[in-house]
């Protein structure tokens, strides 16, 4: 039997590269997997291949998720896993040139389609007693990337919104974790990058290796982390340093009031 024998998983985004990869991986491990894909074509032909649902929907709207997810608990019977994978970049480094059009584009899709995601997953979860929540960010989620800012902040964003929902999801039951690959072997890259990466001898990774990534983490049964992946290093989760936190009170040495000891070095309200 394989780690995820009887589980459900819908997975945005799966039509190629990441999302792909793992939907054949959940798969081989007893998974039936819902794939949900803008592109139809691409989208029935991994449906096809696996013998499973195939879901046409715009990450970007709200409703085409709400609908997804229905037809997966409709057609499989409910969902355990949700992988919410979907997004694109736009390679724009000049934010004076950046138009509305482009950034309406990339939001759309990263952040609106991950908030969408992650409100019909928690739904859909509650409903089958507790699940597992994957949202993809990036290694750009964890630093600086000027090739493409808004990417970076898309991918940012994923990570503030997974981390701050993780803590009341679990007492539903839910966990809920990013994947932040570093450098994929996907069509998010384009052919001069793949070029440039092997000219400069810059290995990347296979989708494969970000699927086998994912089964560890939803198995692993952790939850409000972020796990890196790069090539040739098992995946990990993130280590988030504490913010220095606000000085102690001068005249009493005591903690102001409202202000609590957060248990890694800093404080928080």
């Amino acid at each position: 039997m394989g780690e995820l024998e009887g589980k459900v998983a819908l997975i945005t985004g799966a039509a190629s590269g990441i999302g792909k990869a793992t939907a054949e991986r959940f798969t081989a491990e007893g998974a039936r997997v819902c794939i949900v894909d803008f592109d139809a074509d691409a989208g029935r032909a991994v449906a096809d291949a696996l013998g499973t649902v195939f879901v046409q929907a715009d990450a970007g709207e709200s409703s085409e998720v709400d609908a997804a997810f229905a037809a997966c608990e409709r057609e499989l019977g409910g969902v355990d896993i949700a992988f919410l994978n979907a997004g694109i970049a736009i390679g724009h480094s000049d934010m004076a040139t950046l138009s509305d059009e482009r950034y309406r584009q990339i939001m759309r899709v990263n952040v609106d389609g991950v908030v969408f995601g992650l409100r019909a997953a928690i739904r859909a979860l509650e409903r089958r007693g507790g699940g597992a929540i994957i949202a993809t960010a990036s290694i750009a989620g964890l630093i600086p990337f000027p090739p493409d800012p808004i990417y970076d902040a898309t991918k940012h964003a994923v990570v503030g919104l997974i981390r701050s929902a993780a803590p009341p999801l679990a007492a539903k039951n839910i966990t809920a974790n990013t994947v932040n690959p570093g450098m994929t072997d996907t069509n998010i890259l384009t052919d001069d990058a793949k070029q440039m990466f092997a000219t400069a001898n810059f290995p990347l990774m296979p989708a494969s290796q970000i699927a086998e990534a994912l089964v560890e983490i939803v198995t692993s049964g952790r939850t409000g982390e972020c796990w890196v992946c790069q090539p040739g290093r098992d995946a990990e989760p993130y280590r988030f340093h504490g913010v220095p936190g606000p000085r102690l009170d001068g005249a009493t040495g005591r903690v102001p009031p409202g202000v609590t000891e957060a248990g890694d070095g800093s404080w928080a309200h």
